[in-house]
């Protein structure tokens, strides 16, 4: 027998589509949903999209069966759906949640289909932990066996940030392998499968360590020849990368600088805690690929704009005035990389004169932007870091990639772990959903940066507190 699901206002003002995702199943949408995602459709931001983009999915379905609206009408995966108006009353949830906010509106409704329908599954799917948590405790209480909730799981293809895909395996080889490694430069990649535990793809790194105990190792990167995966050394050696005044501290900061400076990976999506160099590799990797080797015309740089705590409303001044205390780690970064004092660049800010770090940027041809204006853009030949991605969605990530022209390269930096977007998680947010479904790719290149490099007290913050 199919089953029924309820879905929660989160889960369409995160997938507009959802509706469509229970094959075979029926959809409810309580009454309460459709007023709030209704108070949601003025937003000029990715909430107030994906609520019009509800309201032209409804008008397209109304139109077909126009005539059958007050009952569940069928959709084309063979389920149906339905706005339910009714199963209102907190009868059934009253002596333990009787507050009548939306989301007991919501919970009441998936209770009293149950009860109703007690042969059938009902499901109440959302995107908040705690409704679901309500949802669990009445299951107990009202002994409604066949009642649940769950996390919209559409677009959640890992467990946790955990086991988001690496990008660089660990390994115990024989020294015989390594030696050969070293002598032939190249392995071919069936030579090392009885050692691997976990798939490879292309572009991902193989740290190889004796497995005698020796101090042998070796560091390659897996690469397509003739239609078969091999290891090769690294292109970029200790000796050639540094540059703009930095060189990798550890061995993730250079497998990282390998991607970046390399030409024919079109896309590196780096994920890391704050202070393991994310921003600031990419920033100089940027920079010498523009500058240095003409391999780019231009870099941009562009973040999303949410707040981490309590927004600070609208901002006064012109657009670059405005946009400037969110791009204020960027440029914190590029200071660095230029060696500007910070003191004397705001000093001579506030005398009236343009700061040192953005005369620098004006030369140099780099375009600093809220991802706002990227939308309908093509950018060719560019060089493009898009820095706190975990606070993009899918649909956002997908038109910011989709933007890219020929010749251009995107660069996507976050810490899944530090998400300030209301609706999404370490999990169903753009970095990790891109990750996930493009690590197979060739042209795509990633790696988790673990080792914190800012300070001493950013490495105790990061991992403590």
């Amino acid at each position: 027998m199919n089953k029924i699901y309820i879905l929660d206002t989160n889960v369409i003002l995160h997938d507009p589509a959802s509706i469509f995702k229970y094959a075979g199943n029926d959809v409810v949408i309580p009454a309460v949903v459709v007023e709030e995602i209704d108070s949601k459709k003025r937003l000029q931001d990715e909430v107030g999209r994906n609520a019009r983009e509800f309201g032209r999915q409804y008008k397209t379905l109304r139109e077909k069966y126009k005539d059958r609206l007050h009952e569940p009408f069928p959709l084309d995966h063979g389920g149906t759906l339905v706005i339910e108006l009714n199963h209102r009353s907190f009868e059934n949830i009253k002596g333990i949640f009787n507050e009548d906010s939306n989301d007991n509106r919501i919970l009441a409704v998936a209770v009293n289909i149950a009860i109703e329908q007690p042969k059938r599954d009902v499901v109440l799917v959302s995107n908040d932990i705690l409704l679901i948590a309500k949802a669990d405790a009445l299951k107990k209480s009202l002994n409604t066996l066949n009642f649940k909730a769950q996390l919209y799981e559409n677009d959640r293809l890992v467990e946790s940030s955990l086991t988001i895909h690496k990008g660089y395996h660990e390994i115990m080889v024989s020294p015989e392998l390594i030696n050969a490694f070293h002598a032939s430069h190249e392995l071919p990649l069936s030579k090392l499968t009885e050692y691997l535990q976990t798939d490879v793809f292309p572009q991902d790194f193989l740290l190889m360590k004796s497995n005698t105990g020796t101090n042998q190792s070796a560091l390659g990167r897996v690469l397509m020849k003739t239609n078969r995966l091999v290891c090769r050394p690294l292109f970029h050696t200790d000796d050639d990368s540094f540059i703009w005044g930095l060189r990798p501290k550890n061995v993730e900061q250079r497998m990282f600088l390998e991607m970046l400076l390399d030409p024919k990976v079109e896309m590196v999506c780096a994920i890391g805690k704050a202070g393991t160099g994310k921003t600031l590799l990419a920033l100089a990797a940027a920079l010498h690929e523009t500058q240095d080797m003409k391999h780019y015309t231009k870099i941009t740089v562009a973040r999303p704009i949410v707040p981490m705590g309590k927004d600070i409303g609208y901002l006064p001044g012109e657009k670059d005035e405005k946009l400037r205390p969110w791009m204020q780690p960027i440029f914190d970064n590029l200071e660095q990389l230029f060696n500007i004092d910070p003191d004397s660049n705001k000093k001579n800010d506030k005398n009236g004169g343009m700061p040192k770090i953005e005369k620098e940027i004006e030369q140099l041809n780099m375009e600093i932007e809220a991802l706002t204006y990227i939308r309908g853009r093509s950018i060719p030949n560019q060089f493009i870091i898009i820095d706190e991605a975990q606070n993009l969605t899918k649909h956002e990530v997908k038109t910011i990639v989709s933007r890219a022209g020929k010749g251009t390269k995107i660069v996507l930096v976050g810490d899944p772990d530090q998400i300030d977007h209301p609706y999404l998680d370490s999990v169903n947010n753009g970095l990790t959903y891109t990750i996930e479904r493009l690590k197979s790719e060739e042209e795509i290149g990633i790696i988790r940066l673990s080792r914190t490099e800012r300070s001493n007290l950013a490495e105790k913050a990061a991992r403590y507190l």
